[in-house]
């Protein structure tokens, strides 16, 4: 088939077949997102997708990754470059299905909406424009954007996109049809007029009627017997499985990875026999670099922050190798079609670990020699959320004087997400959003959306000379939650501080001094080598490794408590020693030959401890 011309893609007019040029076509997808994939390895991931026995690429694009502030976009740096992947998908001979949004899911923060939309507190998301005229505005600012670059990669233009997606399990959040009808009608108004699809699982389709006008669906979980019954319920328009899970997402604090022991050869096998079109969610997960890894509530409003791996159990793993679970899928695949399929590309080259010593990191510097300027205070006024003072992520310390005779108890339970307390300079415990292991918790005096005892601060070395001791709240943002009616998730200080004395008397602490810490790219390349109190938590540690050459590698995090690994700049994500995720992923795109700088900032450790490099996952 030849990509570089115009085709036409539609739909048989009894809604049985996806049509390709006027003839029944297999969509056989795999899904990758290039936010999670370092740039230069998007083809590999492509290649190996191809050879796997797919003809398509599924992909999301996450809105807050492109316009990380109101008005400001960016479609061109690193793996931002949506066209470049697209092209390079059809380059490799493979159609695309775009899932643009507004909302994805995908596991990543706040499932792609940026936060800075929750700055309004009233702000109402996935809605209409008679609902929220704020939230729907900015929507349409967003697709006027994407539309010129997307426009000329429709199939119709010679371009690889077969359909694009319409919002993204809307079922699973409300019932507004005017909502799907304008989002469908901001895409015609720029000219592109499909074909369109939405995707939904199966009880929430038939519950809320997500569909739009004309517009294909397709299955979350789905399957045969369920792509049977959407063709019964909804004979005009074709059904595929847009999400079959090979493996499924992991939180931090649960036992061991999801998804090991998912086998799907029963079910490609019954795609393959009947010429059903499916998409594997996820092909190759990736990794979610950075502070995007969302998260999750259970069914009892337990906050569930997802791990920064990616992984998923795909076939394809986090380093793009293929696993016993791709040898297998290609092998069932392959055997339903008619010509032989690519060979498996080659392996990507490995950083060599064997017999390397360990890298010993020293102490470099400190959060608290590191601090911007307060923002100017406002007198009376109750600590805020990062969202109200213009931060996606990160940090923020909350600070205020109390009299150093204070002693009581400290109410921050509503804290979203993890904070670490300080009464002068010394660490007096936290409290955590996420359910913790008893012997993490106990060890570092955290509490669980609780009040925190302080200790006394009578003979606290931070005392000054006014007989004044400082409160410290340093707050980490984790994943906002990415999925459901929850996902209005602000971070910091939402609800007022209060203590309690001794006495029993409540106090409310205001006239806090607010100091934003969004551990950047510009924050980190700034900090200041510099560290008054090494006994104090929240310190950073610098290594350099020598390389002679370079390869993908692990850090192993095994020996550290929680923080953030940059290596040469790049922030490879979160660690956590509750698990089960102990290492984290670094490409060889981000390595040199020569010196590459390793910097790790830990919440809680003041003593630097060994990090193996790795040559695998775990």
């Amino acid at each position: 088939m030849n990509l570089e011309r115009s085709h036409t893609f539609s739909f048989s007019p009894d809604g049985e077949h996806f049509l390709l040029d006027g003839l029944p076509f297999q969509i056989r997808s795999g899904e990758m997102h290039p936010a999670r994939i370092p740039r230069e390895y998007w083809r590999h991931r492509i290649r190996m997708a191809r050879a796997m026995g797919m003809n398509c690429i599924a992909l999301y694009i996450m809105w807050n990754y492109h316009e990380t502030h109101r008005g400001v976009f960016d479609f061109r740096s690193g793996n931002r470059d949506i066209e470049a992947f697209i092209r390079l998908c059809q380059a490799e001979q493979m159609w695309v299905l775009l899932r643009p949004g507004p909302y994805v899911c995908a596991e990543w923060d706040l499932g792609g909406l940026p936060s800075w939309l929750l700055r309004d507190p009233d702000i109402q998301l996935r809605t209409d424009s008679a609902t929220d005229p704020r939230y729907m505005a900015a929507v349409a600012r967003y697709i006027d954007e994407l539309v010129p670059r997307i426009k000329p990669l429709m199939s119709e233009h010679g371009g690889p996109i077969l359909m694009i997606q319409i919002e993204n399990e809307f079922g699973s959040y409300a019932s507004n049809p005017a909502y799907l009808e304008e989002l469908r009608q901001l895409w015609l108004a720029g000219g592109i007029t499909g074909p369109f699809y939405t995707e939904d699982g199966l009880p929430q389709l038939e519950r809320n009627r997500t569909t739009v006008t004309g517009g294909a669906i397709a299955l979350s979980n789905g399957d045969a017997a369920q792509i049977a019954t959407v063709r019964r319920e909804f004979p005009s328009v074709p059904a595929m499985a847009g999400e079959v899970y090979p493996g499924w997402l992991t939180h931090w604090g649960e036992a061991g990875f999801a998804g090991v022991d998912y086998d799907l050869s029963s079910t490609l096998a019954t795609f393959m026999q009947a010429r059903l079109s499916f998409n594997l969610y996820v092909i190759h997960g990736g990794t979610s670099f950075g502070f995007f890894a969302g998260a999750n509530l259970d069914a009892s409003g337990n906050y569930q922050p997802d791990i920064t791996s990616y992984d998923y159990c795909a076939p394809i793993s986090e380093q793009g190798m293929a696993t016993p679970k791709y040898i297998k899928y290609r092998d069932l695949i392959a055997s339903y079609l008619p010509e032989p399929l690519p060979a498996i590309p080659d392996v990507i080259a490995m950083l060599d670990c064997a017999g390397a010593e360990a890298l010993m990191p020293a102490l470099y510097a400190s959060i608290w020699d590191n601090l911007p300027a307060a923002l100017p205070r406002e007198h009376g006024v109750e600590p805020q959320s990062f969202e109200r003072y213009g931060q996606a992520f990160g940090f923020v310390l909350y600070r205020k004087s109390l009299p150093e005779h204070a002693r009581g108890v400290l109410d921050i339970s509503a804290v979203h997400d993890y904070a670490t307390v300080f009464l002068g300079e010394r660490y007096a415990g936290g409290v955590s959003r996420a359910q913790l292991p008893q012997k993490y918790a106990q060890s570092l005096h955290m509490m669980h959306r609780a009040p925190l005892a302080l200790p006394s601060a009578r003979h606290n070395h931070g005392s000054n000379p006014d007989g004044q001791v400082a409160l410290e709240i340093l707050v980490e943002a984790m994943g906002r939650v990415n999925f459901g009616p929850a996902i209005v998730d602000r971070k910091g200080l939402l609800e007022p501080v209060t203590m309690k004395h001794v006495d029993g008397s409540l106090a409310l602490l205001e006239e806090w001094d607010i100091y934003l810490l969004p551990m950047d790219e510009t924050f980190i390349a700034n900090l200041n080598e510099d560290c008054t109190n090494p006994r104090k938590p929240g310190l950073f540690y610098k290594a350099s490794v020598l390389l002679t050459e370079v390869g993908d590698t692990w850090l192993d995090m095994s020996n550290w408590t929680k923080g953030i690994v940059w290596v040469n700049g790049h922030n490879l994500g979160r660690y956590w020693n509750i698990g089960p995720q102990r290492r984290l992923y670094c490409p060889a795109p981000w390595l040199v030959q020569g010196n590459n700088e390793v910097l790790v900032f830990d919440l809680h450790q003041i003593e630097a401890k060994p990090i193996q490099l790795a040559d695998r996952s775990c």
